[in-house]
């Protein structure tokens, strides 16, 4: 495409900037060719032109679309170039705080400066086993990517991790190493991994310092080989250093630090044992303190310190020779601190007195005097003699710096050998990966020797890089058969031929070190000389004459040639070594053992010559560019051999800050360690690379229908061939399409214009719709507004004509209602003055009236009186009169007593009493003077009330003779007065009405406002009262709520803490059997390589136990077995087989007999105990139960009889130690035995017909006793036949016998049964006859058989001996044949007989199921008689007592039939749920029955055996497990349910309570069944979860309902993994395999509460990977992945509700998954959006969360990226969560299980053991 098409308007470019590096701008206007200048607009707004160069015409490189930016692969940007790849690795750093990369085959790692919660076991778990381009970049991932080529293959690997000081190398190649350590399993006792691991710590403290750059910084390379064996489980290790940096011992630059260790020790000098070392702060020594940083901000020393002990400890490194460790470096510091005096300018000396030296001299335990001497001399040897000659300050100082880094440097070398030692296996090494920890490229403003040599590594780092790189690249073409050129790229061979090649530096630099006058400044003339016109990558400065140039591949560096030659010579005084060598500490001497070694073996290689000695002895010294020129050979030749992956580190600034870069810092590194060189290879070919499938994909929408073939691959190429004219710019290749730089932008820019179009056309049709349908509401509305305005006129109108209707009618009727009422009122007016009128007429008639009535009563009244005054005057004269006549009498009388009184007699006789009746006359007079008075008084009062009436009678007479007067004169006013009247009588009657109501409501109000007071107060004071109690009840509430709280809170904890306790129990119980399990599997190797070595024979099937014990039994049990196998195969020995057999089954009938004549004389026992009591209660019949009780006790008697001969069968039969053979058939015994098994057969049928005539005539009088009973209604005999009692026919001799009938009930009752008794003897005769005639033909046909033998007995006797064996062999066999087939059609004919039985059984079953229904259905209906008919009474089948019989020894039979051989399927779908399990709790029901404890403990320890060496041998088939966990706690809860605890007894039926354990108590039995059914329950999570593993990411995540509904984003070299097949996994495939476990739990009988914890466990696991991988996978990360989750959660919750489990808490498991998705889709802008994502993702923590809102990526143009700020505010609002801050699940992590009591119903007697297990000699009881 030409240049016009991409450099068009709004296309974005990048420019140059000094201080951004680059910066992004648009155009302005469309480029032409031939333009010199481009109109730009930068980012902020400003306009700037861009001029070109007319010569080369380069334009800038164009800017990535939006939807490539942040890509996991930088090769999979369309624009490779370093603008887009910093670009890219910004807005990953820094926006997505994604620290890791790919570019191609190389892993950029940017040190972040900051803890990030992504290395931790989860992370490792969920990276385990993925496919490099399926996750996002990660260590973990290179990693896993390492292991899984050398497992695959079979090649060796290297992990090469470079990088500047401080980029993270150490902590990414420490990261890796934990990575091998966790996913590879440890083959030796002692955790290899751990100490591979452990070596970090002392490696660290021994050769990392702070510096500007890094606070722990490796001042040193190493590459660390882990080895592998042919499992691929880490054996060893082994570990090579390069270059350590000895100068930092002795000298820092500021603000560095020397090595930790150094600050280890003396931050715990305070230690008891580091007393002896007399240390102190770091400050005090000159070692420590030049750099001024003594501490590292976060960093405890101390603590360190014993870290690196416990390393030191694990290494196996003793405690003495940690402490020899110790001792040397503080000797070290202290021999930092003596001090040289200057004696002279070639003279110094160093005082006896020194603290410092002596105590240096005490801790290396070598003479004071010498050291100090030999500090300040050194010892010159020539042809003749030898010299001692004192150096200068200077030099003495250098030469105790050089001793203080020989001595560290020999120590740092003992501990990697001593570190290399600890992990070197004793097992050969199959495979190993090796992890190169080396420094990078390197330049500062004063480079010296170490910055050369490792310049040196890196340049030949890189060139095995770029030639790896390319070799990929070309075989990726050649693998794809497309057609390619060789990639021209930047070979660094010149520049690494400077450096070692012949006459180059490092060989001038050794020559140079030979020369006895060498120095720097020759040896820089000498490069001068020889290099600086000869090779281009060499240069010199030029202001200085001691320096040279460099242009190594990164960069040009200049180094300063001072001190090169002391550098690479590294010489110590000798004669201080040989100090050194004399010491006292032994452990000491061990560091210079190496160079004695090396110094004879060079003596003896090289015989001494004539010359000086000490000349000699530096030629045979290696130098230090030499050594580390051979170790880097060495190590190129060992990358060479192996795969190599790469991680790159950058450095994101200098100010270690987290997540900050510096673009300029960044472009350094990048072109540094070759990425940059990677684009440039990756862009020169062919960058972009799809399949097809891919392809067609995302580039659908630029096809057409008809463009569609079902071949994509041409379908593709039909599109490209459209699309991009130049076909050089894309190439076809087998599986994938390859495309140039930019062409995928290209493709991308018309993919966004189609869609763009498609937006546009869209919009364009809503929008034309949506103004239609505006339209035509519109339009309708208008309609409806005139239709609306229209009905208003019209009905205005309508109600305009009602209103004039209404007018005229309602004046119509007014007018006649005035007329009306004006007539009404003059009708009414003349009525009330008609009314008046006559009214006043009728008043004044009834006034006259009652006047004349009134004058009459007067003149009544005045005539009285009148008559009554003239009687009273007539009276008083009439008394007066006499009163006069009386008192004329009186005074003659009184005269003539006074005269008698004179005389003396007289009046002594009178005066006799006279004084008395004086008294009582005075007292008469005086009452009656009294009684005058009173009259008197009275009369006068009466009189003046007679005048009072008298006057006031005239008073109203006057009264009313006015008034009539008055009435008379105001007769005219009358009418109006009486109308007034009428009315003021009417109100005041209204107002009384009124008033009296007012006052009654008053009243009524006053009572009740009295009684709602008097209420109110009553409520009140009972509200008060209510008050005061509910006070004090709250107050106790609140103290009982504060109790309550505190023990829910004390019983939430407790509940907690038990779920804690259960699941470490469980844990721990599950590593205490896998540990069991590996302890077992060591003991049965190594008994496996013993008995190898031994006899050499090979493992047998018999040691699949995993006891001991069981597999000895078994391996008897099978011996015993092949003991009968391996038999010589002779005819006899099988006839004898065959009799054995038969008289087996013979013992086994005989015992079935047994048992069931036994059974029928409990049952007749039982009878005969009913009996009694019938005889007990019963008056009439006795002599018929008499006559029954007889005939039973002769039954009883012949039974006993019968036993007898039955016994002596038996010992005829069965006794194997008598000396006579089992009787032949067809003789004479033989055919005793038939007949006495005939006559006892028939004997035993005659006494079964006959108990069952007893019991039916029992029942029969036991009914006809109780027929007015319930039971007697409940048989509902037919008693029809039997005359009423109350029948006029019945006879006169009933009444006499007995008046209840009871005689004739029993008579009939008796001619029934000797009716009954007939028929069956009749039958019996028959059955008789018919036996008779049996025994009849088989007598013939044994007279047959007998003369056959006879015949052949003689045809015998003629042939040989052989031939008659041989014949009567033959004879034998085909006599047996016949015998075995007629028993197996006896047997045939008992199963069919047996089956008619069971259905007879069954049908009488239901019949008395339903007479029992009709018993309680008549319960209160009245006896009816009837006619008597009779009872067909059953025989009752055999009760089993739920045990099963065994021989003591069957155990092993038992368990290897039961458990072992067991296949779960079959049991499983054709028998009872936990069959297994009941047969084994009913044969220990049986132990426990016998008392056999032996028994018990035995079949239980076999069976717990059995179970864990199943679960051993297939613990990865899902059936097998899920069946033993069902039987295992079906088991476990029999043991319960029948150990008679009354906790579990009232579970269980009467009858179930019968079979509990009698003897034992096994509750320990119940613990170690609960253990069991852990551990098997854990075995099966882990079989499912290795089940579901494969299918939860491809299900929940990768597969799309709707393919391609959204397209796919371009990927890189790293290509997903999953394929497009058809057989895609689907969430249907994931329920279809959560449906089979479900099927197969139910089927297996699994407890419902069992199969809710899996279920739930199922969903935890689903949950937890598919969160984790989204978590890990960018790409999974957008708004269409979280709708698809929403959906596949939704399938998942409906299988739930589908089976009925939504109760389980699986859905609760699923929340963090729904609320991930959810995040995905819920807008994310603004604060509120930001407060809501908090409300609504509880169940998901802050760093998940945010991580999620990182990860984000829009896969279409029109989605937005969430901005850095949401992202920030959403951590301010989250940030006062208190959650863990991990941010992966845990996927191992396993909810305590809880195994509930479920009481089985099965009852344990109904139980049979089915043929097909095989389980023959086991007896049902």
């Amino acid at each position: 495409m030409a240049a016009s098409e991409l450099y068009a308007k709004y296309a974005r470019v990048w420019l140059p900037d000094a201080e951004e590096v680059w910066k992004s701008a648009e155009l302005t206007k469309d480029y032409s060719p031939g333009d010199l200048k481009l109109n730009l607009q930068l980012e902020d707004g400003t306009e700037v032109e861009h001029q070109i160069d007319p010569r080369t015409n380069n334009l800038p490189p164009l800017r990535n679309p939006n939807i490539l930016v942040g890509e996991n692969d930088l090769t999979a940007l369309s624009y490779l170039h370093e603008p887009a790849v910093l670009h890219n690795l910004k807005v990953r750093f820094i926006d997505s705080k994604s620290i890791y990369t790919y570019c191609g085959i190389v892993l950029v790692a940017i040190n972040p400066y900051e803890s990030l919660p992504i290395y931790e076991a989860d992370i490792i778990n969920a990276y385990s086993g993925q496919n490099m381009g399926d996750m996002d970049p990660h260590i973990f991932a290179v990693a896993e990517e390492a292991y899984k080529q050398m497992a695959r293959d079979e090649r060796n690997q290297s992990l090469i991790v470079s990088g500047e000081s401080g980029a993270g190398k150490t902590v990414s190649a420490k990261y890796a190493m934990r990575y091998f350590a966790t996913v590879s399993c440890s083959s030796s006792e002692a955790s290899v991994e751990e100490r591979v691991l452990a070596s970090n710590p002392i490696m660290e403290a021994l050769g990392n310092a702070k510096t500007t750059r890094n606070d722990n910084s490796s001042r040193f390379g190493k590459y660390i080989e882990i080895g592998f064996n042919k499992k691929h489980c880490i054996i060893g290790a082994n570990m090579r250093t390069y270059l350590l940096e000895k100068s930092r011992v002795v000298f820092q630059a500021n603000d560095e630090r020397n090595y930790h260790i150094f600050y280890q020790l003396c931050a715990s000098s305070h230690l008891p044992e580091f007393k002896a070392f007399k240390l102190g702060c770091a400050d005090d020594f000159h070692f420590t303190n030049q750099g001024q940083s003594p501490v590292i901000e976060g960093v405890d020393d101390a603590k360190e310190l014993c870290n690196t002990r416990r390393a030191f400890s694990m290494l196996g490194i003793s405690e003495s020779d940690q402490m020899a460790i110790y001792q040397i470096l503080a000797a070290i510091l202290h021999l930092s601190n003596v001090e040289v005096k200057d004696q002279s300018a070639d003279r110094s000396s160093i005082l006896p007195d020194s603290v410092h030296l002596m105590v240096f001299c005490e801790l290396m335990g070598v003479p004071c005097e010498d050291m100090a001497h030999w500090l300040c001399h050194r010892k010159l040897q020539t042809t003749t003699e030898t010299y001692v000659k004192p150096v200068s300050k200077m030099n003495a100082v250098n030469g105790r710096d050089a001793l203080a880094k020989h001595i560290y440097a020999r120590l740092f070398s003992w501990i990697v050998c001593g570190i290399n030692n600890a992990l070197k296996s004793a097992a050969k090494q199959h495979s190993f990966i090796g992890v190169l920890d080396i420094y990078g490229f390197e330049t500062f403003d004063v480079n010296s020797f170490e910055q050369f040599c490792i310049n040196y590594a890196n340049e030949k780092l890189q060139q095995q890089f770029n030639l790896h790189v390319f070799k990929l690249e070309q075989e990726e073409y050649m693998k794809e058969e497309i057609p390619w050129t060789l990639i021209d790229f930047d070979d660094n061979q010149p520049c690494i031929d400077l450096i070692e090649a012949k006459l180059g530096v490092l060989d001038l630099l050794d020559e140079e070190c030979k020369m006895p006058k060498g120095s720097d400044d020759t040896w820089a003339q000498k490069m001068y000389n020889t290099l600086l016109k000869q090779n281009a990558h060499f240069d010199k400065p030029r202001m200085s004459n001691r320096a040279f140039i460099i242009h190594h591949f990164a960069d040009k560096v200049e180094y300063q040639c001072e001190g090169f030659l002391e550098k690479n010579k590294d010489t110590v005084n000798e004669e201080q070594i040989n100090v050194l060598k004399k010491s006292k500490v032994d452990w000491l001497l061990k560091l210079f053992e190496e160079d004695e070694k090396a110094t004879s073996s060079r003596n003896k290689r090289k015989p001494a010559v004539t010359g000086r000695a000490g000349q000699s002895q530096r030629d045979n010294k290696k130098t230090v560019g030499l050594q580390f020129r051979q170790s880097l050979h060495l190590l190129m030749e060992t990358l060479n051999a192996t795969t190599p992956h790469y991680v790159r580190c950058i450095k994101p600034n200098d100010d270690k800050s987290p997540f900050i870069m510096d673009p300029v810092r960044a472009v350094q590194q990048l072109r540094a360690c070759g990425i940059l060189e990677t684009i440039r290879i990756s862009a020169a070919g062919f960058p972009s690379r799809w399949t097809y499938q891919e392809f067609f994909r995302r580039y659908r929408v630029l096809m057409k229908q008809k463009d569609v073939l079902r071949d994509r691959k041409q379908t593709c190429k039909n599109l490209l061939e459209k699309l991009v004219k130049d076909q050089d710019k894309y190439q076809f290749g087998k599986n994938k399409i390859f495309f140039r730089a930019g062409q995928v932008a290209y493709l991308e820019k018309l993919r966004s214009d189609k869609l763009r179009m498609a937006c546009v056309r869209i919009q364009k049709t809503i929008r034309c719709w949506l103004a239609r349908k505006k339209y035509l509401r519109m339009r309708e509305s208008a309609v409806t507004i005139q239709r609306h305005v229209r009905g208003h006129q019209a009905r205005c109108y309508v109600k305009f004509l009602r209103r004039t209707r209404a007018a005229v009618l309602i004046q119509r009727n007014v007018r006649m209602w005035v007329t009306r009422k004006r007539y009404q009122q003059q009708r009414s007016a003349a009525i009330t003055v008609q009314c008046f009128l006559r009214a006043y007429m009728a008043r004044k008639q009834y006034y006259k009236l009652v006047f004349e009535q009134k004058a009459l009563v007067i003149q009544k009244w005045v005539k009285g009186w009148q008559a009554r005054r003239r009687y009273k005057r007539t009276m008083a004269a009439i008394v007066l009169l006499q009163s006069c006549v009386r008192r004329m009498k009186a005074k003659k009388e009184l005269k003539k007593l006074k005269v008698e009184a004179r005389s003396v007699e007289r009046i002594k006789k009178l005066n006799i009493g006279m004084e008395n009746k004086i008294m009582q006359l005075q007292h008469k007079i005086n009452e009656q003077h009294k009684d005058n008075r009173e009259l008197s008084e009275r009369l006068n009062v009466s009189e003046k009330t007679q005048t009072t009436e008298r006057e006031k009678r005239n008073r109203e007479i006057e009264n009313l003779r006015r008034s009539e007067q008055e009435a008379r004169a105001k007769a005219v006013t009358l009418p109006s007065l009486l109308e007034q009247l009428s009315f003021l009588q009417h109100e005041l009657e209204n107002t009384r009405r009124e008033k009296d109501d007012l006052e009654e409501q008053g009243k009524v109000y006053k009572e009740q406002t009295q009684q709602v007071v008097e209420d109110l107060n009553m409520k009140n004071s009972l509200l008060n009262s209510e008050k005061d109690e509910l006070n004090q009840r709250i107050l106790e509430q609140a103290d009982q709520l504060t109790d309550i709280k505190t023990n829910v809170e004390n019983a939430k904890q407790l509940e907690r803490d038990l779920t804690e306790e259960r699941s470490r129990y469980q844990s721990l119980l599950s590593e205490h059997l896998h540990l069991e399990e590996r302890h077992r599997d060591a003991k049965e190797e190594m008994n496996l390589s013993i008995s190898t070595i031994k006899s050499g024979h090979t493992r047998t099937d018999s040691n699949y136990s995993s006891s001991s014990e069981f597999s000895h039994g078994l391996g008897s049990t099978e011996g015993d077995d092949g003991s009968i196998q391996t038999k010589s195969p002779t005819q006899a020995t099988v006839d004898l087989q065959v009799l054995l057999k038969l008289q087996r089954r013979v013992k086994e009938l005989e015992q079935n007999r047994q048992s069931l004549s036994q059974q029928l004389d409990n049952r007749e026992e039982a009878q005969q105990e009913k009996a009694k009591e019938v005889e007990e209660q019963r008056t009439v019949g006795r002599a018929e139960l008499d006559l029954e009780t007889l005939k039973r006790q002769e039954l009883e008697s012949e039974n006993k009889k019968l036993k007898q001969d039955l016994n002596e069968l038996r010992k005829s039969l069965t006794n194997e130690d008598s000396e006579l053979a089992p009787p032949i058939p067809g003789s004479l015994p033989y055919n005793i035995l038939l007949e006495q098994l005939g006559s006892s057969n028939e004997e035993l049928e005659m006494r079964k017909e006959e108990v069952m005539l007893l019991r039916s005539h029992m029942v029969r009088q036991e009914a006809l006793k109780h027929k007015d009973s319930l039971l007697g209604e409940g048989l509902s005999l037919n008693l029809s036949d039997i005359p009423s009692f109350q029948d006029v026919d019945r006879s006169t001799d009933i009444h006499t016998l007995n008046e209840d009938g009871e005689l004739w009930l029993a008579y009939e009752g008796l001619k029934e049964t000797n009716r009954i008794l007939e028929c069956q003897m009749q039958e019996q005769k028959r059955a008789h006859h018919e036996d008779n005639r049996k025994l009849l033909e088989e007598v013939n046909k044994f007279k047959g058989e007998k003369e056959q033998q006879q015949r052949l007995l003689a045809q015998s006797l003629l042939l040989p001996e052989d031939a008659r064996i041989e014949a009567s062999l033959k004879h034998e066999i085909t006599r047996l044949t016949n015998e075995n087939l007629d028993l197996t059609e006896q047997q045939e004919q008992q199963d069919e007989t047996m089956r008619k039985l069971k259905k007879q059984l069954k049908l009488y079953i239901k019949k008395v199921g339903d007479l029992e229904a009709s018993v309680q259905q008549k319960y209160k209906a009245p006896v009816t008689t009837g006619s008597v008919r009779a009872v067909n009474i059953t025989r009752k089948e055999k009760e089993y007592r739920g045990m099963l019989e065994y021989r003591e020894g069957d155990e092993a039979r038992l368990v290897k039939k039961l458990v072992i051989d067991l296949k779960p399927r079959g049991v499983a779908v054709s028998f009872i749920p936990g069959l297994p399990a009941y047969i084994i709790f009913m044969c220990i029901r049986y132990a426990d029955n016998v008392n056999d404890d032996q028994r018990v403990s035995t079949l239980l320890n076999s069976t717990i055996s059995s179970i864990k060496g199943v679960i051993k041998r297939r613990g990865k088939d899902f059936e097998v497990v899920s069946f033993w966990l069902a039987n295992t706690c079906r088991l476990m809860q029999c043991l319960k349910q029948y150990s008679g605890d009354e906790a579990f007894a009232t579970h269980n039926t009467a009858k179930q309570n019968e079979h509990c354990l009698a003897n034992f108590e096994l509750s320990e039995y119940q613990q170690v069944f609960g253990d069991l059914a852990i551990q098997i329950y854990r075995q099966l999570i882990k079989c499912m979860e290795d089940i579901l593993q494969p299918l939860i990411v491809a299900s929940m995540l990768e597969h799309e309902t709707i393919q391609g509904i959204l397209g796919s984003k371009p990927t890189g070299l790293r290509k997903r993994s999953s394929s497009f097949s058809e057989q895609a996994v689907t969430v249907e495939v994931l329920l279809q395999r959560l449906g089979g476990f479900h099927t197969t739990m139910s089927q297996h009988g699994m407890d419902l509460d069992l199969i809710k914890q899996l279920v739930k466990q199922q969903f935890y696991i689903i949950c937890a990977v598919t969160l984790n991988h989204l978590l890990l996978r960018k790409d999974m990360c957008s708004w269409s992945k979280g709708l698809q989750i929403r959906y596949n959660v939704w399938q998942l919750e409906e299988w739930l509700a589908e089976r009925e489990l939504a109760d389980c808490g699986a859905k609760e498991t699923l929340e963090p998954l729904v609320q991930a998705a959810q995040l995905l889709q819920i807008k994310k802008k603004t604060e509120a959006d930001a407060q809501v994502i908090g409300t609504m993702c509880s169940a998901l923590t802050t760093a998940q969360i945010v991580k999620v809102l990182t990860l984000y990526t829009p896969v279409i143009e029109f989605e937005e990226r969430v901005p850095n700020t949401f992202v920030t505010t959403v951590q301010n609002l989250l940030k006062d969560r208190v959650e863990s801050t991990t941010l992966m699940m845990d996927t191992k992590k396993i909810f305590s299980i809880t195994l509930p009591f479920t009481p089985s119903s099965v009852a344990l007697e109904t139980i049979q053991i089915p043929a097909s297990l095989n389980l023959g000699f086991l007896a049902r009881i």
